[in-house]
């Protein structure tokens, strides 16, 4: 059924009173009961002689379907036959880590200078923000509601940290880039001088050096292309409370910034960037370039949610890697699987690096266990934690923590650095 407009409770106890009021001193003759009673009717007469006369409709809706965590979006109220409408109660429906502004997601305001109501998302995720509207008439006398109009989904994405990276690609292979490449072709990079042969370009001829020897010599540069980018993204568990943006921060928060982070500077770069969630509840990203291609995978990475699978084993991934690209895995590193995974494509000779995105400071939250035996239980895997750290290392596998800016720069050199040195071929 749709809300009516119905007498407010300060409007029947003024009418109730001073009708009575009235009628007392009337009929007994009481002139100080009539001077008491008249001030109400006199506030009633005007709320009832302002009676609504047309039923509202209302509707929210949102300036922006999508935003970053930490940023503000408003709520917008349309109010249909508002007419009758003096003043507008608002209220946010509460949720976990969505602040509301003003006093936090409430306003008592005349109509329409409540027509905005200011939501800040403090972590990525999809959400539907709703409220509670309720509509008075003026001299309070009727009430509308309140209702709950129909809730606006919004995706939250990803903020990602200030990231920038000087470090090239291992193996860029493809067509333009601002990777330098390991063959030679048209770029900026010098690789070297050599005689002169047919077929080469004029302007490439080096004039000081061809003027010195007598013979003609050119300079060759190397080509610069683009590569590929695999962010394979750990969703088996979450480790850790999160407090939003500037709170405590849960290994998955780390993991889908950290992601976000690298995506977003590889698009940056041209590079083609794809995403391998293992366990939760998203799909994978194929590889792609652009703008557009960016915003869906902050998007999926927005949707994920943490649980485990039994088709995420070590036996069944396969993730599918081409040439040139390299392999970056985001990972507390607590499950056997994603090891043994990270392991597998290093001895496939994948550039791949290992991003631990445990926070230091994480515990288990177990209240209603034997906390000595929960800290014991926790103490044991992270010895196991730290035994799949050193094997990786044995196998040239780098494992790096998550720091920001720069977290991948030395390895990605060092990788660089191995992927030019001769291979001995047994």
């Amino acid at each position: 059924m749709r809300p009516q407009w119905r007498a407010t409770g300060a409007l029947r106890r003024s009418a109730v009173l001073g009708a009575g009021g009235l009628a007392w001193a009337v009929v007994l003759g009481e002139p100080v009961v009539l001077v008491l009673t008249v001030p109400l009717l006199l506030i009633s007469l005007p709320a009832l002689s302002r009676r609504p006369s047309r039923t509202p409709t209302i509707e929210t809706s949102l300036l922006h379907a999508s935003l970053r965590e930490g940023e503000g979006v408003s709520l917008d109220l349309a109010i249909h036959a508002d007419d009758d409408v003096e003043q507008v109660t608002r209220v946010m429906t509460p949720q976990r880590l969505v602040v509301g502004r003003p006093d936090d997601g409430r306003i008592v305001t005349r109509w329409p200078a409540a027509r905005q109501l200011q939501v800040s998302p403090r972590r990525w995720g999809s959400i539907a923000i709703g409220e509670r509207v309720a509509l008075t008439s003026a001299w309070a006398g009727f009430r509308w509601g309140p209702v709950a109009p129909a809730e606006r989904p919004l995706s939250v994405l990803p903020s990602a940290p200030p990231y920038d990276s000087r470090a090239e690609q291992p193996r860029p292979q493809g067509l333009v880039g601002a990777h330098r490449s390991a063959r030679q072709g048209q770029g900026s990079e010098l690789a070297g001088i050599r005689s002169f042969q047919p077929g080469d370009r004029l302007r490439r001829i080096n004039w000081r050096v061809s003027a010195r020897t007598g013979t003609l010599y050119t300079t060759t540069t190397r080509a610069e292309q683009d590569a590929g980018l695999l962010l394979v993204v750990d969703l088996l568990a979450e480790h850790g409370a999160s407090g939003g943006v500037g709170g405590s921060t849960s290994s998955l928060d780390l993991t889908v910034r950290a992601a976000a982070a690298l995506a977003e500077h590889a698009a940056a770069q041209g590079d083609r960037v794809a995403l391998k969630p293992i366990g939760g509840r998203a799909r994978p990203v194929p590889a792609g370039v652009g703008r557009r291609h960016l915003r869906r995978v902050l998007g999926t990475l927005a949707d994920v949610r943490p649980s485990a699978s039994p088709y995420d084993d070590a036996a069944r991934l396969n993730l599918r890697v081409g040439a040139g690209t390299t392999v970056i895995v985001l990972s507390p590193l607590l499950a056997e699987s994603i090891g043994t995974a990270a392991a597998t494509l290093t001895r496939r000779g994948i550039p791949t690096v290992v991003v631990d995105t445990l926070p230091d400071d994480v515990v288990p939250d177990l209240p209603d266990r034997d906390q000595t035996l929960v800290d014991l239980a926790w103490r044991m895997r992270r010895l196991d934690r730290d035994g799949v750290l050193n094997a990786l290392d044995a196998i040239g596998c780098p494992v790096v923590p998550w720091r920001g800016r720069g977290t991948v720069d030395e390895v990605m050199r060092d990788l660089g650095r191995r992927s030019e040195q001769p291979r001995v071929s047994p």
